[in-house]
């Protein structure tokens, strides 16, 4: 009998959190769902994030991001799984943390909220309901569709509007590509793979998933604003994000990037090429000025169009060895 006392007494926390989820992978009719939320100084919100969450989940992870204060340790007190940055190391990093833990875990879907409140844990069910339909990878809360709502200032609004915008160039189509309440199965956790630094997270993920094939809704939610919020303003952001969405379309559409530029400068120099040959026919002599533009201008066009063919070459040669990989032979053509 002592023996088995002492057996249950060793114990610890994350033997009961292992067992949970080790028991929910055998009953896959009851997919496992943990509430992800990256933390930084949010000592005073975070016991009623948690709480609240605690309420629509299974289980809550948090990363507390090098905070000073006591956010950490109120989070494991209230039987949260907490995973410690030693410094602040951004939203993404933390993000990546939090996301790296669920797949360990093996965990079915993931659901990201804020830890400063300004996301509202009591609608985590409406996310997880639409998920649930089954015909889409990944749920974003929108303040902007009918029936949802945002306390956060005009000048926040356009900037989220802003990024939003930006998204939309690089194929996303969404109302709101800065909401970090999402919802995420398992099978869109494994499939991206997110490289880009900044702190543009939220729309590299968008763009990611768009290239991946995963299938994306959105469902009206209603936001508060935070004044203490160590969550970033979107304001500064959209002008970041920029080079990461023109990045990406210089990469997947070269021609497009590099050749309609190319194309364009060249016929430019062609019309000063002209321009100077009339003038030479008339007064033979070579106006050093045109010639000058002329051949600038060809320069740059011609290297220009070189280079869009070099990277659709090499996207082609890419794109035919990730179909041979992922054993699709017949569809190369």
């Amino acid at each position: 009998m002592d023996d088995a006392t002492d057996g249950q007494n060793l114990l610890t926390k994350k033997d009961v959190i292992d067992f949970q989820f080790a028991e929910s992978t055998l009953s896959p009719k009851t997919p496992f769902v943990v509430a992800c939320i990256p933390a930084f100084n949010e000592e005073a919100t975070i016991a009623r994030v948690v709480l609240l969450a605690e309420r629509h989940v299974d289980q809550v992870f948090v990363c507390d991001d090098g905070s000073t204060d006591m956010t950490g340790n109120i989070a494991e007190a209230l039987g949260a799984v907490v995973i410690l940055h030693e410094a602040n190391l951004g939203y993404k990093a933390a993000l990546l943390s939090l996301f790296e833990e669920a797949r360990k875990k093996g965990v079915d879907v993931v659901v990201t909220l804020d830890a400063d409140g300004q996301d509202d844990p009591s609608e985590i069910p409406r996310l997880l309901e639409r998920l649930n339909a089954g015909d889409v990878d990944i749920v974003i809360g929108s303040r902007f569709l009918e029936g949802g709502g945002s306390e956060a200032p005009e000048g926040r609004k356009a900037g989220t509007l802003e990024i939003t915008g930006t998204g939309a160039e690089g194929g996303v189509k969404v109302t709101d590509a800065q909401s970090g309440f999402r919802a995420y199965t398992r099978h869109a956790l494994e499939s991206l793979s997110l490289i880009e630094k900044g702190i543009g997270v939220s729309t590299e993920i968008l763009i990611k998933a768009v290239e991946e094939g995963l299938r994306i809704a959105e469902v009206p939610i209603h936001v508060k604003h935070a004044e203490s919020s160590s969550t970033p303003s979107p304001v500064p952001q959209g002008p970041d994000l920029a080079p990461t969405s023109l990045d990406r379309l210089s990469i997947r559409h070269p021609v497009v990037f590099y050749g309609g530029p190319g194309f364009i400068i060249s016929a430019v120099a062609l019309v000063f090429w002209l321009w100077m040959l009339q003038i030479f026919d008339s007064s033979r002599e070579i106006d050093p000025n045109l010639a000058l533009v002329a051949a600038g201008a060809c320069t740059v066009g011609l290297i220009l169009l070189l280079v869009s063919i070099a990277f659709w070459v090499i996207n082609s040669v890419v794109r035919v060895k990730s179909l041979r990989d992922s054993g699709h032979p017949g569809d190369e053509a």
